[in-house]
C-alpha cells in the first residue's frame, strides 16, 4: 500500500521525469481556469463542435532524435485537396504546457477550410534555445514534405502561438529562410518559410521598455540578459523584422508586457508596406484563448485575418 501511495505521488508532482528528459506539468488549461475563476466567474472551458468535415491524425512523428520522437497532430479539413495549412505552438513560458491544449482552437479553424498542426516541442528542461526553434521549424518542412497526405497547400502556410509560443510564431515567421535558424542536420525537400503569422499574446523583444521577462525566459535563453545578451537580442522577433516579414495578426489581452515590441515592429512593417492587425480582447486575462468567451472572438479574428491573406 505505502508503495502504490508513493507511486501516485510521483505521478502527481509538477514536474516529473519521462523516459531521459524532465516534464514541467505547472501549465494547464484547469490549472490556469481554477487561477481565473474567481476574478472571472462567467468563463467556461472552450470546446469545439464534433465535424464529419475533419480529419484528425494524431501522434505523427516528424522527426527523431537520438533520445526520442517528436509528434504532431493533424486536423485537416477533408472536404478539399489543397487547403492553407496552419502550424500551431502551445504557451507555457517555454517550459511547460503541451500541443493538445491547441486542439480545440485546430478544430474550429479546420473546420473554416484549413489544415492545421499542433505540434510537440522540446521544452527548456529538455533543450535550450534555439532547439525548440529548430523543432518546429522542421514540423513544417515535414508537413510540406507530406503537404498530400494532411490537404495542405504547401506555398500557404500560416504559424500561429500563443503566449511563448507566439513568441516563436513570430521569431519562425521573421527568420524565413535565416540559415542561422535552421537544424541542417534535417533532411527535407522543403523550406520552413510562412506566408503568415499570429501572435497571441506573445513578446516581440525581451529587452524593451515594456518587457518584464525573468526567470522563465533566462531559463530558456540559457542565462540572464547580462550573462547571454546575444541570445535576448537575437530571439526577439523585433530584431529580425524586414521587407522579408509576411504579414502578421496580433490578438492580445489588455496587459502590454504580453505584446512588448509589437508597435516598434508595426513601425517597421508599416514602412515597407506589409499589412498588420492589432485585435485588443479588452479586459481579457492573459491565457483568454482558453476560455468562452475570448475564445469564439480569438477564432473570428484569426479566421478572417487568415481569409483576407489566403482566399
Amino acid at each position: 500500500m505505502k508503495k502504490i501511495f508513493f507511486i501516485l505521488l510521483l505521478i502527481s508532482a509538477a514536474t516529473f521525469a519521462q523516459g531521459n528528459y524532465s516534464v514541467d506539468t505547472s501549465y494547464t488549461v484547469k490549472s490556469t481556469y481554477n487561477k481565473l475563476i474567481k476574478k472571472y466567474p462567467f468563463i467556461t472551458v472552450a470546446q469545439s463542435n464534433s465535424n464529419t468535415a475533419i480529419t484528425e491524425v494524431r501522434e505523427v512523428i516528424y522527426q527523431e532524435h537520438k533520445e526520442r520522437a517528436l509528434h504532431l497532430d493533424a486536423f485537416f479539413f477533408n472536404k478539399q485537396r489543397k487547403n492553407p495549412a496552419i502550424i500551431m505552438i502551445h504557451g507555457g513560458g517555454w517550459r511547460s504546457g503541451n500541443k493538445n491544449q491547441m486542439q480545440e482552437m485546430a478544430r474550429e479553424i479546420a473546420s473554416k477550410g484549413y489544415s492545421c498542426f499542433a505540434i510537440e516541442y522540446r521544452l527548456s528542461l529538455e533543450a535550450k534555445y534555439p532547439e525548440g526553434i529548430y523543432d518546429v521549424k522542421n514540423a513544417i518542412k515535414f508537413i510540406k514534405d507530406n503537404a498530400k497526405r494532411f490537404n495542405v497547400d504547401p506555398d500557404k502556410i500560416a504559424i500561429l502561438g500563443c503566449s511563448s509560443g507566439g513568441q516563436m510564431a513570430t521569431l519562425i515567421g521573421t527568420t524565413n529562410e535565416n540559415l542561422d535558424f535552421e537544424d541542417k542536420s534535417f533532411k527535407s525537400k522543403s523550406s520552413s518559410k510562412v506566408q503568415a503569422i499570429i501572435d497571441v499574446d506573445g513578446v516581440l523583444a525581451f529587452k524593451h521598455p515594456e518587457s518584464s521577462e525573468g526567470e522563465m525566459a533566462s531559463f530558456w535563453l540559457g542565462g540572464t540578459y547580462d550573462e547571454k545578451p546575444e541570445n535576448w537580442k537575437k530571439a526577439s522577433a523585433l530584431n529580425h523584422t524586414s521587407k522579408g516579414t509576411p504579414p502578421i495578426l496580433f490578438i492580445n489581452s489588455s496587459f502590454p508586457r504580453f505584446h512588448a515590441g509589437r508597435d516598434d515592429m508595426i513601425a517597421i512593417l508599416n514602412r515597407y508596406k506589409i499589412y498588420s492587425e492589432v485585435k485588443t480582447i479588452e479586459n481579457s486575462p492573459h491565457s483568454f484563448w482558453f476560455f468562452e468567451p475570448w475564445f469564439t472572438e480569438t477564432i473570428a479574428y484569426t479566421t478572417q485575418f487568415l481569409d483576407k491573406i489566403f482566399k
